[in-house]
């Protein structure tokens, strides 16, 4: 076959698939575009997941009449001159291909009025090709709505993900764009139901509160800025929010990253914001954070990849240090007395304080079965969630030998004698297993957990938290969580699960909205919640109360094992102990 020139629509729509590449990547551009006209409000309005539609308002100064017709035109831009200029860029958008690699893959409507025109200019642009230009009336600043889009490219509108998905990409861009810029007010609605709002004052911590919520941003620390480091090419700034190390997950996913206003993906970056937590997070697991990192313009380069997600610094080690420092200066000194002292970085924080932490002498393991507000069962009998004994009922059956309680280990383990010599039993381990046997049996037998009314609280949640209670609101029903929708992103709590009740609801909730988002199933959701109220490691027991366990423990069908299969006993023989002595 002869090498020929490829046609201009061709051309267009191969370099649309590096700058376009989903629905969130016409979000992402339209985004940057607004934030570079100088936007202080910036409405995003989704159509099925965008799929038939994208809109995006803004009030900045608005394209001229006679630029309009450019700004659809490949490498057309304003934010360059001189391919010197590429060596200090300060805007988000410089490469004059977003509009153009978007109208060459849908229909797209560009509406625009600059503050110094008395109208406006309307283009209607079909696959690349302009269809209308016409003069309207219009307010300051611009419209672009991109519909239908890759209707002329099938092929990558095949790969795209579930609506679900989709969503929650175009959901991070957004709030990613409003961290970075808390003093533009940022709206985004999908099929016309407003899911963020950011309140656009300019204090950083207000926004990270929306995107976050409430209940983890109070797990989060301040990283100042107000050291600065020295690096070759001038002064380096890093300032944010990370988590205190108790708030932690599986992965880095959680970390995210601005070099001078701009979302970026950098694993070594990430991995300075892990290694600042060095000893003070368990094995694999990794800490939250939001940092923006300032730099001179001259000592990053941005023009790596069309979607300018990756940057390449002049010396990486400068800036891999900064971070590292200015988040290990602030982690360094976590401890639990003076951490009410370092929670003063927002209006949030003022009326909070610390639950107790629980102590030995608040576990009553051998309670009244009439009080409703105690634990969760009574040791040595049935199960106070569970169904009440009856005639009907089969006898429990043993699982384990009779245990002698000999005493407690580091505040973790039960140390008990048995006919066939010794017992190691993981506190934690051992109730959690004994919660989520008699959970799965009050389920066997009712719609719900028990319940325990509160007083209303109102919580706050994350966008991705929101979503979640929404697609998953009859599981966490079944729970025991009544949940009432008060507001964006806000709920009314109004009953928790009785074994909830008395410790730390909005962490719990919390965590479990987390594990929602990985779509667990809910057998899984039910073991952590045994998990959550589980007795801790770290709570010394009386003697009483490890024994009370260790009775319930004998009866609990899987007994060896943990809910999520981690080891509960280990058993030493007599004649093992014995070899250890024997000379």
């Amino acid at each position: 076959m002869a090498i020929r020139l490829l046609d201009d629509r061709v051309v267009s729509q191969i370099a649309a698939g590096e700058v376009v590449e989903r629905p969130a990547s016409v979000v992402k551009e339209l985004v940057e575009n607004a934030l570079d006209a100088g936007a202080t409000f910036i409405q995003i309005e989704i159509a099925e997941s965008g799929r038939r539609r994208i809109q995006v308002n803004d009030d900045g100064t608005g394209i001229s009449l006679d630029d309009a017709p450019l700004a659809v035109t490949r490498h057309a831009t304003s934010k360059l001159v001189s391919a010197d200029d590429l060596s200090h860029i300060e805007t988000l958008g410089f490469r004059g291909e977003a509009l153009s690699s978007i109208a060459a893959v849908s229909r797209l409507t560009l509406t625009s009025r600059h503050r110094d025109d008395e109208v406006g200019l309307r283009l209607r642009i079909e696959g690349g090709e302009l269809l209308e230009q016409a003069k309207v009336g219009a307010p300051v600043g611009t419209m672009i709505a991109v519909e239908n889009l890759f209707f002329n490219t099938p092929a990558r509108k095949k790969f795209l993900k579930s609506d679900t998905t989709e969503k929650r990409v175009i959901n991070q861009i957004v709030m990613n764009y409003a961290m970075a810029y808390p003093h533009v007010r940022f709206v985004l609605l999908h099929d016309d139901r407003e899911v963020f709002r950011s309140p656009g004052t300019g204090n950083f911590a207000d926004v990270v509160v929306k995107v976050v919520g409430l209940s983890q941003f109070r797990q989060m620390v301040e990283v100042s800025g107000q050291d600065v480091v020295r690096g070759h090419g001038g002064t380096i700034r890093v300032r944010g929010f990370v988590s205190e190390p108790n708030l932690n997950r599986k992965d880095r996913t959680r970390i995210t990253l601005f070099v001078n206003g701009r979302a970026i993906q950098d694993s070594s970056l990430s991995y300075a914001v892990s290694q600042a937590y060095h000893t003070l997070l368990p094995k694999g697991r990794y800490p939250y954070g939001v940092l923006l990192i300032q730099v001179p313009p001259e000592i990053v380069d941005v023009n790596v990849h069309p979607t300018k997600a990756e940057v390449r610094f002049e010396d990486a080690s400068v800036i891999f240090s900064a971070v590292q420092r200015a988040v290990r200066d602030v982690i360094i000194g976590y401890s639990q007395p003076s951490l009410a002292n370092r929670r003063q970085h927002s209006d949030y924080n003022r009326d909070w304080q610390d639950e107790p932490r629980l102590r030995a002498s608040q576990l009553d393991f051998d309670f009244d079965v009439s009080d409703p507000a105690n634990q969760p069962f009574e040791y040595g009998g049935q199960s106070q969630s569970s169904v009440e004994e009856g005639e009907d009922q089969p006898q429990r059956v043993r699982t384990l030998p009779v245990l002698r309680v000999l005493g407690q280990i580091g505040a973790a383990y039960i140390v008990t004698e048995g006919p066939a010599g010794m017992y190691l039993i993981d506190q934690h381990g051992a109730h959690q297993r004994i919660l989520y046997e008699s959970f799965k049996a009050v389920l066997d037998e009712a719609d719900t957990l028990v319940t325990q009314p509160i007083d209303t609280q109102t919580i706050d949640v994350s966008v991705a938290e929101n979503q979640a209670i929404q697609a998953h609101d009859e599981m966490l029903k079944r729970l025991g969580f009544e949940l009432e929708s008060f507001g964006i992103n806000t709920y009314a709590l109004r009953s928790v699960p009785v074994e909830l009740a008395h410790g730390d609801v909005i962490s719990g909730l919390a965590h479990l909205l987390e594990k929602l988002q990985e779509r667990i199933d809910f057998d899984t959701l039910l073991m952590h919640l045994a998990d959550i109220v589980a007795v801790k490691r770290g709570v010394i027991l009386s003697q009483d109360d490890m024994q009370s366990l260790i009775r319930e423990l004998e009866y609990t069908p899987s007994p060896k094992f943990d809910a999520f299969g981690d080891t509960v006993i280990l058993h030493f023989s007599s004649e093992q102990i014995a070899r250890q002595f024997r000379t």
